[in-house]
């Protein structure tokens, strides 16, 4: 493997404030796709004034984080797809340390990720010898820096269409595992992610994340267990997002009133089997 069978893909969403440092900091990686959710004209401009070469996408629609991906999978030509969000920074040796480990341990993967300065993996799966080189497998990475093989995604049939934001890559990853695929981390190839940086919509943004963590949480839950335990885990959530509205209504804190209230819109239309509609203004 090389720099050329790579190409870098990201999802923006109003992201300007933090999209130039992002792409600043890739250093080594020629071929740059961003598929922009905003449909912002003005910053594709700024962007390709700067950054000429890289492929420039507008969307009409708002089509969420692992659907956008899904399309950025779908037009690139390169066997490798490194997903970043908007808000991550690569360490200056992060690309060249991916490229160095996959070679040197000749490894077949289905997602390789750097790591963060938080914890954006989940268990390890113990092997002394690479290990020792710096990588780990796991069950699950997180989604803002993701290295995929676009042949074996594309196999588990890529990001769930249904899942608009949040939970997508845990998802993926676990039909990955369930097919015997492997997920690594690279100790050595580091990135920095500033997290829920990744679009400047101020309040709207916790209004959205709000919403779609719980209907995306419900959902994931319903597809990979049973449903009565879903029922079970959820349904008590329902009525204390309810109540906690009711009472911050009470006590006038207009803030806490909406979020509970987008916690208990999510919750609800999940368990209700209706779709992820929700959508930031």
């Amino acid at each position: 493997m090389n720099y050329k069978d790579i190409t870098i893909g990201i999802v923006t969403y109003k992201s300007e404030k933090v999209l130039f440092k992002c792409l600043k900091s890739i250093k080594k990686i020629n071929k740059i796709i961003i598929y922009d959710n905003s449909n912002d004209l003005t910053i594709k401009k700024k962007v390709k004034s700067k950054y000429p070469k890289l492929k420039y996408i507008l969307s009409k629609k708002n089509l969420g984080y692992g659907n956008a991906n899904n399309e950025i999978i779908k037009i690139c030509k390169t066997k490798y797809l490194l997903v970043l969000n908007p808000d991550t920074v690569l360490n200056k040796s992060c690309e060249s340390e991916l490229i160095k480990s996959i070679n040197s341990q000749k490894l077949d993967f289905s997602i390789m990720a750097p790591i963060s300065q938080d914890k954006n993996f989940g268990s390890v799966i113990k092997n002394n010898k690479l290990m020792k080189s710096g990588i780990f497998e796991t069950n699950y990475v997180k989604g803002f820096a993701l290295l995929i093989n676009k042949k074996i995604v594309k196999k588990v049939g890529m990001f769930d269409k249904n899942i608009f934001l949040y939970l997508e890559e845990i998802d993926l990853c676990k039909r990955l595992k369930e097919k015997n695929y492997k997920i690594y981390v690279n100790t050595k190839a580091k990135i920095f992610h500033k997290a829920a940086k990744s679009s400047d919509i101020g309040f709207e943004f916790e209004k959205c994340r709000h919403w779609h963590w719980m209907w995306s949480s419900v959902y994931y839950k319903r597809k990979h267990f049973n449903n009565f335990e879903t029922l079970i885990n959820f349904i008590p959530l329902v009525f204390i997002n309810l109540f906690k509205t009711i009472f911050f209504i009470i006590i006038f804190q207009p803030k806490k009133t909406v979020i509970n209230f987008m916690r208990f819109s999510g919750t609800l239309n999940a368990l209700l089997g209706k779709n992820s509609w929700y959508r930031p203004d």
